[in-house]
């Protein structure tokens, strides 16, 4: 079982920058690809961007691209989400996600959730 904790949400100016962290427990971190969704107000949760458990490979949202990084520490038990030149469509709820099969992380149907980390990016 995995536990997972976010961190580093927070108000920013649009085209700032913010670095999201999500701790996990457990000593097969390594084992679990992660991801990254957020859920704006009244919008359905979307995805953001996933990692292999390896760190090798990355996937990222069309709406993310190129403006965010995500990576892991398994060392640390962590994975973080890098955002540059945030947006205020970028304002949500932000949440990791684990899971030991790599599409159901991609499609939002991880067994393991944080409990989220709001980002709110003013104009």
């Amino acid at each position: 079982q995995v536990q997972l904790v976010e961190s580093g949400g927070g108000l920013v100016q649009a085209g700032g920058s913010l670095r999201l962290s999500c701790a996990g427990s457990g000593r097969t971190f390594s084992d679990y690809a992660m991801g990254w969704f957020r859920q704006a107000p009244e919008k359905e949760r979307e995805f953001v961007a996933l990692i292999t458990g390896s760190g090798r490979s990355t996937y990222y949202a069309d709406s993310v691209k190129g403006r965010s990084t995500i990576s892991r520490d398994n060392a640390k038990n962590t994975v973080y989400l890098q955002m540059n030149s945030l947006k205020p469509e970028d304002t949500a709820v932000y949440y990791c996600a684990a899971d030991h099969v790599l599409t159901r992380v991609r499609f939002g149907r991880s067994d393991y959730w944080g409990q989220g980390t709001q980002v709110t990016v003013s104009s």
